[in-house]
């Protein structure tokens, strides 16, 4: 029997138990294996495959995470639609912990990572002005304010390598820049998600002031963890209610990110 998704959530172990009558499922792919086994189950009418960022173990550094295989992995399934919940840092005082940022635009400084499909067969420049679905974000943000989050509907993620958190200083730049939250995790997915014209949201919810924001020593991973897992019942259910919002049917540019483009190979289908 072949397993099937057309959603894919890539997200912390605590988010296991979202989907019904799950079933493991092992890919292969060009660029290696995915971060761990993907597990395919039901969340209402939707056939929903989850997919562990960091291993189920938590063993993939964010700069180590096998970014290209999970994409990959999941399009091979059948996922064209992606939810990526995560934990951030904010930037912004008013942005407290258990605030949920759904952005719209983000800032890369990652580097050394691989980010593209692109790079050894021919060379294709994908469109990535706006790096979100516009659809899924529309879907994430309606769910969350019907759910009572305290909500940021739109903001720009800053990515850094990691595994380190920031300096007060590195912090204070990206504030003085004007840009939003800052995480680890978020990029290169979103622009390997659109170079395979699958839609990606991003749903960020904060854990803590980044270290230029608050007084004191600073962030703690174990701070992180603590408040991610102490709102991850919260988190479970807006994933599964956002799932259940998406459309059937894209109509969004994401889907056509391709279109024009001359690929040098084939595309899982």
């Amino acid at each position: 029997m072949v397993i099937r998704a057309d959603i894919g959530v890539i997200g912390g172990s605590g988010l296991y138990s979202l989907l019904d009558n799950a079933t493991e499922v092992e890919v292969t792919t060009p660029y290696g294996p995915p971060s761990d086994v993907i597990t395919v189950g039901q969340i209402g009418s939707r056939s929903v495959a989850f997919l562990p960022r960091h291993g189920r173990d938590h063993r993939f550094a964010p700069h180590r995470i096998p970014y290209r295989a999970n994409l990959w992995a999941l399009r091979s399934l059948g996922v064209r639609q992606v939810l990526a919940p995560s934990a951030v840092g904010s930037l912004r005082p008013e942005l407290g912990p258990g605030t949920l940022v759904i952005p719209d635009q983000l800032v890369d400084r990652t580097s050394g990572r691989a980010q593209t499909y692109y790079d050894t067969e021919g060379v294709v420049h994908v469109a990535f002005a706006d790096p979100y679905c516009p659809t899924g974000r529309a879907a994430a943000v309606s769910t969350a304010r019907s759910s009572g989050w305290d909500l940021a509907d739109d903001g720009t993620l800053v990515v850094i390598e990691g595994p380190r958190f920031s300096t007060r200083a590195e912090s204070r730049w990206f504030t003085a820049n004007g840009w939003t939250i800052v995480g680890m995790t978020g990029f290169p997915e979103s622009i390997l998600a659109r170079e395979l014209a699958l839609c990606y949201t991003s749903l960020s919810l904060v854990t803590d002031h980044d270290a230029g924001v608050e007084v004191g020593e600073g962030v703690s991973h174990e701070e992180v963890l603590s408040f991610f897992a102490a709102n991850v019942t919260r988190m479970r259910s807006l994933v599964a209610d956002v799932v259940t919002a998406l459309p059937e049917e894209r109509t969004c540019l994401c889907a056509h990110a391709l279109d024009g483009l001359k690929l040098p190979f084939d595309l899982p289908e």
